[in-house]
């Protein structure tokens, strides 16, 4: 069974979490993007075609799609509520991958989970 303890834990001990505040944008659909991001507090509102499709909460993650080849964002990131985020630019990401192994586990499960739930609403 995957912990996203695992996940939550990694995240929490990366420097400098930044702090968002109720409706700031994140990232936007089609932006490029360099890091992954950890909810440490709040809640993110994922959209498509400026429609929420999801709220995610602390202890989630998303991003994954930059660091695993997927060119541009294909969603939005707003902060529904004010925020601390923490995030993995791909050395991060590599370095805990390698030093946990089931931290890969839980993104590519998270990933792939997302993936699923969005294309079953587009």
């Amino acid at each position: 069974m995957l912990s996203p303890v695992v996940t939550v834990s990694i995240f929490q001990k990366q420097p400098n979490p930044q702090a968002y505040s109720a409706g700031q944008v994140i990232f936007e659909e089609g932006d490029s993007g360099e890091f992954m991001f950890g909810i440490v507090e709040g809640e993110v509102d994922i959209s498509i075609n400026n429609k929420i499709v999801e709220t995610i909460t602390a202890g989630d993650i998303f991003g994954t799609g930059v660091l695993v080849g997927i060119k541009n964002r294909t969603y939005t990131a707003i902060a529904k509520t004010d925020c601390k985020l923490a995030y993995l630019d791909e050395r991060r990401f590599l370095f805990a991958v390698q030093e946990t192994p089931m931290f890969a586990l839980n993104v590519i499960k998270n990933y792939s989970e997302r993936l699923s739930r969005l294309q079953h609403m587009v």
